[in-house]
């Protein structure tokens, strides 16, 4: 009898332990993401404490909203330009610190350094680098001799681009690390067996590198994917979703809707078509793993 109730006792303890992560789990995520699903489906706006249920008018809004499908697409270009720069840059500056065993410690914590600070004070700082009169990047670009830089922030073809330039730049070291440590987890002999076959830096790179970095390169590239559909911070503090249109991001919408003009429920529905293209986008993630991620 004692030995029919010891795997309950256990499923008993186990349950206990993670009970507090479950209810945190259920109080601030699981809930008021139904409840927030739920308010999609209505015009709440904040302030009248008895939504009226509207169906699917919100969505159907969402179809017609010309502003929403500018916000989409300006997600998916700069999706299009973070998550590969960041990847490029992370991988290539994990494999120089790999390289240089004696500066690895510093040059780490140089490269991380972005990613630990306020994201607020990140975009006030780049927003004055970025100053297209008295900028020290201009500055700099025209002492190159280039005599018509870029205006930046200030301009509707550069302004998403600027943003994706300082976005990388804070992110990548995060990533640089994730990295590192797979890297460093390589074994050596494979390395070893590659240079007695005679191959060089590249083809060790190509054949060996990549190949046991995959597992970890992947989980960078669904990170970098799901990070950049939730930028805000960088649109709100450096260009406000301007010039015009320009840069005005999906949770930058949301928050324009929910936050200035108090359509909740229609901030809801865009929230929950950002919840799917997220969930849509890693699900293809996940069915392309196979293809090229080796175990």
């Amino acid at each position: 009898m004692n030995r029919r109730l010891q795997p309950l006792k256990a499923y008993a303890t186990g349950t206990l332990f993670i009970l507090p992560a479950l209810v945190l789990f259920a109080a601030f995520i699981f809930i008021p993401l139904l409840y927030g699903l739920f308010m999609s489906f209505t015009d709440y706006g904040g302030f009248n404490l008895k939504p009226n249920f509207t169906g699917l008018d919100n969505y159907k809004k969402l179809l017609q909203d010309d502003y929403f499908a500018v916000s989409l697409k300006n997600n998916l270009v700069y999706t299009l330009l973070f998550v590969p720069l960041t990847a490029a840059f992370a991988l290539f500056s994990a494999m120089a610190l790999n390289a240089v065993l004696h500066l690895r410690r510093y040059l780490r914590m140089a490269f991380y350094f972005p990613q630990i600070t306020s994201m607020v004070s990140v975009a006030i700082v780049w927003g004055l680098l970025l100053n297209p009169i008295r900028g020290p990047v201009n500055q700099v670009l025209k002492a190159l001799g280039i005599s018509h830089p870029p205006e930046w922030l200030m301009s509707s073809q550069w302004a998403l681009i600027a943003v994706v330039i300082v976005a990388v730049w804070k992110s990548f070291g995060y990533y640089m690390i994730i990295l590192l440590a797979g890297i460093q987890g390589i074994p050596e002999y494979l390395y070893e067996s590659a240079k007695l076959d005679g191959a060089g830096a590249f083809k060790r790179f190509l054949y060996v590198t990549l190949p046991s970095l995959s597992p970890t390169l992947f989980m960078v590239l669904v990170l970098t994917v799901i990070n950049s559909f939730q930028v805000f911070d960088l649109v709100s503090v450096m260009t406000d979703g301007g010039p015009g249109r320009s840069t005005n991001v999906l949770v930058f919408r949301i928050y324009q809707e929910a936050f200035i003009h108090y359509r909740m429920g229609y901030a809801a529905a865009m929230s929950a078509v950002l919840f799917l293209i997220i969930m849509v986008v890693s699900i293809v993630q996940f069915r392309l793993e196979k293809k090229w991620v080796t175990y």
